[in-house]
Protein backbone atom coordinates (compact mmCIF):
# COMPACT_ATOMS: atom_id res chain seq x y z
CA UNK A 1 0.00 0.00 0.00
CA UNK A 2 1.34 3.44 -0.89
CA UNK A 3 1.57 6.19 1.70
CA UNK A 4 -0.93 8.29 -0.24
CA UNK A 5 -3.46 5.46 -0.34
CA UNK A 6 -2.97 4.83 3.37
CA UNK A 7 -3.62 8.50 4.10
CA UNK A 8 -6.74 8.54 1.94
CA UNK A 9 -8.11 5.47 3.74
CA UNK A 10 -7.36 7.13 7.08
CA UNK A 11 -9.26 10.28 6.06
CA UNK A 12 -12.28 8.21 5.06
CA UNK A 13 -12.08 6.27 8.33
CA UNK A 14 -12.11 9.50 10.36
CA UNK A 15 -15.35 10.50 8.64
CA UNK A 16 -16.82 7.04 9.33
CA UNK A 17 -15.72 7.23 12.98
CA UNK A 18 -17.45 10.57 13.52
CA UNK A 19 -20.59 9.32 11.75
CA UNK A 20 -20.79 6.29 14.05
CA UNK A 21 -20.27 8.46 17.13
CA UNK A 22 -23.11 10.74 16.06
CA UNK A 23 -25.33 7.73 15.32
CA UNK A 24 -24.73 6.36 18.82
CA UNK A 25 -26.01 9.59 20.35
CA UNK A 26 -29.39 8.78 18.83
CA UNK A 27 -29.21 4.99 19.21
CA UNK A 28 -28.44 5.22 22.95
CA UNK A 29 -30.25 8.45 23.93
CA UNK A 30 -30.24 7.66 27.67
CA UNK A 31 -26.56 8.67 27.71
CA UNK A 32 -25.85 12.38 27.93
CA UNK A 33 -23.54 14.09 25.46
CA UNK A 34 -22.54 16.49 28.23
CA UNK A 35 -22.08 14.12 31.15
CA UNK A 36 -21.25 10.66 29.80
CA UNK A 37 -17.90 9.58 28.42
CA UNK A 38 -17.71 8.37 24.85
CA UNK A 39 -16.78 4.96 26.25
CA UNK A 40 -20.15 4.71 27.99
CA UNK A 41 -21.73 4.12 24.58
CA UNK A 42 -19.78 0.86 24.45
CA UNK A 43 -21.05 -0.41 27.81
CA UNK A 44 -23.41 -3.35 28.12
CA UNK A 45 -26.72 -2.92 26.33
CA UNK A 46 -28.18 -2.45 22.89
CA UNK A 47 -25.75 -1.03 20.30
CA UNK A 48 -22.79 -1.22 22.65
CA UNK A 49 -20.97 -3.33 20.05
CA UNK A 50 -21.08 -0.40 17.63
CA UNK A 51 -18.90 1.73 19.91
CA UNK A 52 -16.49 -1.19 20.20
CA UNK A 53 -16.27 -1.31 16.40
CA UNK A 54 -15.49 2.41 16.53
CA UNK A 55 -12.66 1.88 19.03
CA UNK A 56 -11.04 -0.59 16.65
CA UNK A 57 -11.65 1.80 13.75
CA UNK A 58 -9.90 4.58 15.69
CA UNK A 59 -6.91 2.35 16.20
CA UNK A 60 -6.77 1.35 12.54
CA UNK A 61 -7.10 4.89 11.18
CA UNK A 62 -4.39 6.09 13.55
CA UNK A 63 -2.02 3.35 12.40
CA UNK A 64 -2.74 4.28 8.78
CA UNK A 65 -1.68 7.86 9.55
CA UNK A 66 1.45 6.60 11.32
CA UNK A 67 2.33 4.48 8.28
CA UNK A 68 1.77 7.38 5.90
CA UNK A 69 3.89 9.72 8.02
CA UNK A 70 6.68 7.19 8.40
CA UNK A 71 6.78 6.67 4.63
CA UNK A 72 6.78 10.32 3.59
CA UNK A 73 8.08 12.63 6.33
CA UNK A 74 11.84 13.17 6.71
CA UNK A 75 13.23 11.49 9.82
CA UNK A 76 13.81 14.54 11.94
CA UNK A 77 14.95 14.07 15.52
CA UNK A 78 11.51 14.14 17.15
CA UNK A 79 9.52 12.23 14.55
CA UNK A 80 10.46 8.62 15.51
CA UNK A 81 9.38 9.26 19.10
CA UNK A 82 6.17 10.87 17.86
CA UNK A 83 5.37 7.86 15.71
CA UNK A 84 5.90 5.52 18.66
CA UNK A 85 3.54 7.60 20.81
CA UNK A 86 0.91 7.74 18.08
CA UNK A 87 1.21 3.96 17.70
CA UNK A 88 0.64 3.56 21.46
CA UNK A 89 -2.48 5.74 21.12
CA UNK A 90 -3.67 3.59 18.22
CA UNK A 91 -3.15 0.24 19.96
CA UNK A 92 -4.61 1.42 23.28
CA UNK A 93 -7.63 2.84 21.44
CA UNK A 94 -8.31 -0.48 19.72
CA UNK A 95 -7.88 -2.44 22.97
CA UNK A 96 -10.63 -0.37 24.60
CA UNK A 97 -13.12 -2.47 22.62
CA UNK A 98 -12.17 -5.59 24.61
CA UNK A 99 -12.53 -4.05 28.08
CA UNK A 100 -16.09 -2.70 28.44
CA UNK A 101 -16.59 0.54 30.33
CA UNK A 102 -18.94 1.02 33.27
CA UNK A 103 -21.01 4.18 32.71
CA UNK A 104 -20.48 7.32 34.76
CA UNK A 105 -22.25 7.07 38.10
CA UNK A 106 -22.04 3.27 38.36
CA UNK A 107 -19.55 1.05 40.20
CA UNK A 108 -16.31 0.42 38.30
CA UNK A 109 -15.48 -3.28 37.97
CA UNK A 110 -12.31 -5.12 36.92
CA UNK A 111 -12.54 -4.83 33.12
CA UNK A 112 -13.70 -1.22 33.39
CA UNK A 113 -10.60 -0.41 35.47
CA UNK A 114 -8.43 -1.74 32.64
CA UNK A 115 -10.48 0.39 30.26
CA UNK A 116 -9.73 3.51 32.30
CA UNK A 117 -5.99 2.76 32.35
CA UNK A 118 -5.94 2.17 28.59
CA UNK A 119 -7.86 5.40 27.98
CA UNK A 120 -5.43 7.37 30.16
CA UNK A 121 -2.44 5.87 28.32
CA UNK A 122 -4.05 6.61 24.95
CA UNK A 123 -4.85 10.23 25.84
CA UNK A 124 -1.37 10.98 27.19
CA UNK A 125 0.25 9.31 24.18
CA UNK A 126 -1.77 11.23 21.59
CA UNK A 127 -1.22 14.58 23.32
CA UNK A 128 2.55 14.06 23.37
CA UNK A 129 2.62 12.37 19.96
CA UNK A 130 0.80 15.13 18.11
CA UNK A 131 2.93 17.80 19.78
CA UNK A 132 6.22 16.10 18.90
CA UNK A 133 5.08 15.31 15.36
CA UNK A 134 4.00 18.91 14.84
CA UNK A 135 7.38 20.22 16.01
CA UNK A 136 9.12 17.83 13.62
CA UNK A 137 6.92 18.64 10.63
CA UNK A 138 6.79 22.40 10.93
CA UNK A 139 10.49 22.58 10.04
CA UNK A 140 9.83 21.01 6.63
CA UNK A 141 9.02 23.32 3.74
CA UNK A 142 6.58 20.79 2.28
CA UNK A 143 4.49 20.94 5.48
CA UNK A 144 4.62 24.71 5.90
CA UNK A 145 1.08 25.37 4.52
CA UNK A 146 -0.57 23.20 7.20
CA UNK A 147 1.95 23.70 10.03
CA UNK A 148 -0.03 26.55 11.67
CA UNK A 149 -3.19 24.43 11.75
CA UNK A 150 -1.35 21.42 13.16
CA UNK A 151 0.24 23.64 15.80
CA UNK A 152 -3.11 25.15 16.79
CA UNK A 153 -4.76 21.73 17.03
CA UNK A 154 -1.94 20.09 18.98
CA UNK A 155 -1.86 22.94 21.52
CA UNK A 156 -5.63 23.38 21.49
CA UNK A 157 -6.21 19.78 22.59
CA UNK A 158 -4.60 20.62 25.93
CA UNK A 159 -7.50 22.87 26.95
CA UNK A 160 -10.31 20.28 26.94
CA UNK A 161 -8.10 17.50 28.30
CA UNK A 162 -7.13 19.69 31.28
CA UNK A 163 -10.79 20.57 31.81
CA UNK A 164 -11.59 16.86 31.60
CA UNK A 165 -8.98 16.17 34.27
CA UNK A 166 -10.65 18.73 36.50
CA UNK A 167 -14.15 17.35 35.88
CA UNK A 168 -13.07 13.71 36.47
CA UNK A 169 -16.16 12.49 34.55
CA UNK A 170 -18.24 12.88 37.68
CA UNK A 171 -22.04 12.59 37.36
CA UNK A 172 -23.56 15.86 36.16
CA UNK A 173 -20.15 17.33 35.36
CA UNK A 174 -19.20 18.46 31.85
CA UNK A 175 -16.53 15.78 31.63
CA UNK A 176 -18.31 14.04 28.77
CA UNK A 177 -18.34 17.25 26.74
CA UNK A 178 -14.66 18.02 27.36
CA UNK A 179 -13.67 14.48 26.41
CA UNK A 180 -15.58 14.65 23.12
CA UNK A 181 -14.06 18.04 22.26
CA UNK A 182 -10.59 16.67 23.04
CA UNK A 183 -11.12 13.61 20.85
CA UNK A 184 -12.56 15.81 18.11
CA UNK A 185 -9.47 18.02 18.09
CA UNK A 186 -7.08 15.06 18.00
CA UNK A 187 -9.08 13.46 15.19
CA UNK A 188 -8.95 16.79 13.34
CA UNK A 189 -5.15 16.68 13.67
CA UNK A 190 -5.02 13.15 12.25
CA UNK A 191 -7.44 14.13 9.47
CA UNK A 192 -5.34 17.17 8.53
CA UNK A 193 -2.20 15.03 8.26
CA UNK A 194 -4.05 12.38 6.25
CA UNK A 195 -5.55 14.91 3.83
CA UNK A 196 -2.19 16.61 3.33
CA UNK A 197 -0.37 13.38 2.53
CA UNK A 198 -3.23 12.02 0.46
CA UNK A 199 -3.94 15.19 -1.52
CA UNK A 200 -3.80 15.05 -5.36
CA UNK A 201 -0.46 16.25 -6.69
CA UNK A 202 0.68 17.28 -10.11
CA UNK A 203 3.40 15.02 -11.45
CA UNK A 204 5.15 14.60 -14.77
CA UNK A 205 3.48 12.31 -17.28
CA UNK A 206 4.65 8.76 -16.81
CA UNK A 207 6.20 9.42 -13.39
CA UNK A 208 5.79 6.47 -11.03
CA UNK A 209 3.53 6.96 -8.03
CA UNK A 210 6.31 6.07 -5.63
CA UNK A 211 8.27 9.08 -6.82
CA UNK A 212 5.26 11.33 -6.29
CA UNK A 213 4.74 10.02 -2.77
CA UNK A 214 8.34 10.62 -1.76
CA UNK A 215 8.38 14.12 -3.24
Amino acid sequence: MTARRSAQLAAGAVVAYVALDVALVFLRPHFSVLHNAESDYGSAGAWGWLMNVNFVLRGVLSLLVVYALAATAPRRRLLPNALVLLSVWAVASALLAFFPDDPVGTKTHGLARVHLVLAAVAFIAVVLGTRLATRALRGESSWRPVAPLLTALSWGALVPVLLLGRAHLRPHSLGGLWEKIFLGIELAWLLTVALWIGRPRSEPAGAPESAAVSA
